[in-house]
């Protein structure tokens, strides 16, 4: 075991585009020692969702920087300019990139940036004293030799993003046959994707995936059926004021309301986060359209209000029971491929197994997160453990879209600093969340 001296000021644990953007933003700041740790040996962001034609669903703003520091080298205009692409982007005139290209633009970051260690999975993570200090000590494990490594840092920044969500009742059934979305690319070209096809929920990503098996299935034959127990297939809000609730203002409102009216707000917020982009319901509309000229059948069913909630393998068939939400009719589907686009939830880190009972947990079995993205703790430690992507709850909406992560990343350097590195505003948007503030009346 090898355990190296120095105390870094911070420790990134998960290298996804938020942790990765902290990373860029510390680079020129030279009083912050900083080394984050990733246990793939590349980045590579949702691979297996890197479908032909896909693009970002926030314009090319929210790239690891920019909106937190316009002038840095590791912003995404910088990236076509030493590319040579700056024309072909000019030419371009879109907000929203491929989806491929942001995959590639965040690798070139990575590899321009020393602090970033992939290949290394962390294993523990625990507080031990170190010259008369609490710091925190990161055990990770190289994943080419083996060889295990001990870290140590005064705050840490857990970044290990989401995992995808399967309902209890698929879960026995997940192999060949049965997968997520998250594993499509990697399924797609040894699945029976020309038999009977059915894709379960009505995000994005299920979106695109429906999309892609139809393309797939008019040259080489094939039924598709998409199912979700949502309302309908419909687009995620994306008119102008709908998006001032990804704002820094919103957070502010949001975080200072009871738990009980966060959890009840979000429920209602589903369409600002969970619905399918207007471009991708026109393109699926456009191709079913095509598909049925002549009043030809594509062998293309929609079904919206449907809960399946049992999953029977008969051979190489597959048994789909549920019912209709609304008429409380039985539903039954056949197929011999189900691909599961049942969304993303929190990832529970393992290796906080060790100091689980000094974090604070709510009624909910959630962190307990702090309006600096810290998690409140019982731990006798001067720094803090910081978390990217895990608290919605605490934060809202806005805690997994790209166009906040340089904003919450500022707020949490400024921290680490002591002092305003970043620039933090006020003001970003012309509504107001909470109430007009009254002129203070003159004595």
């Amino acid at each position: 075991m090898n355990t190296e001296k120095q105390v870094y000021d911070v420790i990134g644990i998960g290298l996804g585009p938020f942790n990765l953007g902290m990373a860029a933003l510390l680079d020129p700041v030279e009083e912050i020692s900083a080394l984050f740790l990733e246990k793939e040996e590349e980045f590579n962001w949702h691979p297996h969702m890197l479908i032909e034609g896909t693009t970002l669903q926030v314009p090319f703003f929210a790239d690891l920087v920019s909106m937190a520091d316009v002038t840095s080298k590791h912003s995404f205009l910088n990236y076509l300019q030493q590319h040579n692409r700056l024309y072909h982007f000019y030419f371009l005139e879109k907000f929203h990139i491929p989806r491929k290209e942001y995959n590639h633009y965040c690798r070139w970051v990575s590899e321009r940036l020393d602090s970033c260690r992939f290949g290394s999975e962390v294993t523990q993570v625990t507080t031990v004293p170190v010259a008369g200090e609490t710091v925190y000590q990161v055990t990770a494990e190289d994943q080419q030799t083996g060889r295990v490594y001990r870290y140590f840092a005064k705050h840490v920044v857990m970044g290990i993003g989401t995992e995808p969500r399967v309902p209890e009742a698929f879960q026995d059934a997940l192999g060949e046959s049965v997968f997520h979305t998250s594993a499509y690319l990697a399924r797609k070209q040894d699945c029976k994707l020309g038999q009977s096809v059915a894709v379960i929920g009505s995000g994005q990503s299920a979106a695109e995936v429906f999309l892609d098996v139809a393309k797939r299935q008019e040259e080489s034959g094939g039924s598709l059926e998409w199912y979700t127990r949502s309302p309908g297939f419909f687009p995620m809000e994306y008119s102008k004021l709908g998006l001032e609730y990804f704002s820094p203002d919103y957070i502010d409102f949001f975080y200072k309301l009871p738990q009980a009216q966060k959890d009840q707000l979000l429920n209602e917020q589903d369409l600002l986060y969970k619905g399918i982009s207007a471009d991708t319901i026109a393109e699926i509309y456009d191709h079913l359209y095509e598909r049925t000229v002549g009043n030809m059948d594509p062998g293309i069913h929609l079904q919206a209000m449907t809960e399946l909630i049992e999953i029977d393998q008969q051979g190489e068939s597959i048994r789909l029971s549920g019912y209709q939400k609304m008429t409380g009719e039985p539903v039954e589907v056949e197929a011999d491929l189900v691909i599961l686009g049942t969304g993303y939830q929190p990832r529970v880190p393992a290796f906080f197994k060790e100091m689980k009972e000094a974090i604070i947990w709510d009624e909910q079995g959630r962190l307990v997160v702090n309006k600096g993205y810290d998690l409140a703790t019982r731990l006798q430690t001067a720094g803090e453990i910081f978390i990217q992507n895990g608290e919605l709850h605490t934060h809202g909406v806005g805690t997994p879209d790209l166009g906040l992560g340089a904003h919450r990343n500022a707020v949490i350097i400024n921290q680490i600093a002591g002092r305003e590195v970043y620039s933090i505003d006020e003001k970003h948007v012309f509504q107001t969340f909470g109430t007009k503030k009254q002129p203070v009346p003159l004595s």
